[in-house]
């Protein structure tokens, strides 16, 4: 490569492959990543855990099943008794129930495409997730999430941390990664 097209190449953004598959709650490879995750709860009576989610209408997305497990996302549009600080009410949007890379993959670019994907399934809703500061090994709880463009907005009672994204017109860019899953 000449250094004319290195230079042009390197000013040039390149979106990152697809990433993601739509699986189901219970796929077998996820549920093991999803031990991993800080939120995993065994039953206290020893049954096997055999679905991860929890109620609510799941999406749930893993990497290229061809490949070896590497991350797991999960979407979860649910009934939220949390309260949202700001309004008084629930929470409103789909909630980001999981999210584990164990992979190369940069978060924030994962993140990113599973925004995507969840605008493609649910144009009107705004996302939301729960970080827990003192179980992640960050300094700055949700920095890949906060790296992807999502923002702080709130606390709960139990301490953990609320981020959103709201949906923006250049959203719009990043909807071929959504054609993967559908």
């Amino acid at each position: 490569m000449d250094a004319a097209t290195a230079s042009s190449s390197a000013a040039t953004p390149v979106s990152p492959r697809p990433y993601w598959w739509k699986t189901k709650d219970g796929d077998k490879h996820c549920l093991a990543v999803y031990r991993r995750h800080y939120s995993h709860r065994a039953y206290r009576d020893g049954r096997t855990v055999s679905q991860f989610v929890g109620p609510g209408e799941p999406f749930v997305l893993r990497n290229d099943p061809r490949e070896p497990i590497e991350a797991v996302f999960v979407w979860r549009k649910f009934t939220d008794d949390c309260i949202d600080q700001r309004t008084g009410e629930r929470q409103q949007g789909v909630n980001c129930a999981v999210f584990r890379n164990e992979g190369s993959a940069r978060s924030s670019d994962l993140i990113r495409q599973a925004d995507a994907i969840a605008f493609a399934c649910w144009p009107d809703r705004r996302h939301y997730t729960y970080v827990d500061p003192a179980r992640v090994a960050s300094e700055i709880p949700g920095y890949c999430f906060r790296r992807a463009g999502w923002k702080r907005c709130g606390v709960t009672k139990g301490g953990l941390l609320v981020l959103e994204r709201l949906r923006k017109a250049t959203d719009q860019e990043c909807l071929a990664c959504a054609a993967v899953v559908k």
